[in-house]
């Protein structure tokens, strides 16, 4: 994948690499919810293998899944900023394994080194303009009377 959200992609090697080392590995089967729209975004993650789908409470409706997520994809970004409530719902559609991260210890990291900081923050925007435009596409598809155009 050669998105700018993937972790490869999205941060310089010596800030992958201590991220990294805050990491604990961690497994979910097909069809485990990893959070829903309004909680506390206390945690977030980074898929090794499997696919996450992220999804869209819709009134009246079932929940309308906005994007698929794969290897190297970041999972969550609401912990990145207050109110640290999730803005979609994640569930995932085959096994799962993936890097889990404990939100407030890299809040504090990107606290402690501006650096560090700035480039998370980089990152994580980039995830949530690529979801913004993700969810208004695939919304479009689903509700407008022509689509999105996109297609």
């Amino acid at each position: 994948m050669t998105s700018t959200t993937t972790l490869a992609a999205g941060l310089p090697a010596e800030y992958r690499e201590r991220l990294m080392r805050h990491a604990r590995e961690i497994s979910f089967d097909t069809g485990a919810r990893l959070f829903e729209e309004g909680r506390r975004a206390d945690r977030f993650w980074i898929v090794r293998t499997g696919t996450v789908a992220l999804d869209l409470h819709v009134p009246g409706r079932r929940a309308a899944v906005i994007e698929s997520l794969g290897h190297g994809e970041l999972v969550g970004w609401s912990w990145h900023f207050p109110p640290h409530l999730w803005h979609l719902g994640a569930e995932t559609t085959s096994p799962v394994r993936a890097w889990e991260f404990d939100a407030e210890a890299v809040r504090v990291l990107c606290a402690e080194d501006p650096d560090f900081g700035r480039a998370i923050a980089v990152w994580v925007g980039r995830v949530v303009a690529h979801r913004l435009h993700a969810t208004r596409v695939r919304l479009l598809d689903l509700y407008a009377p022509y689509g999105s155009g996109s297609g």
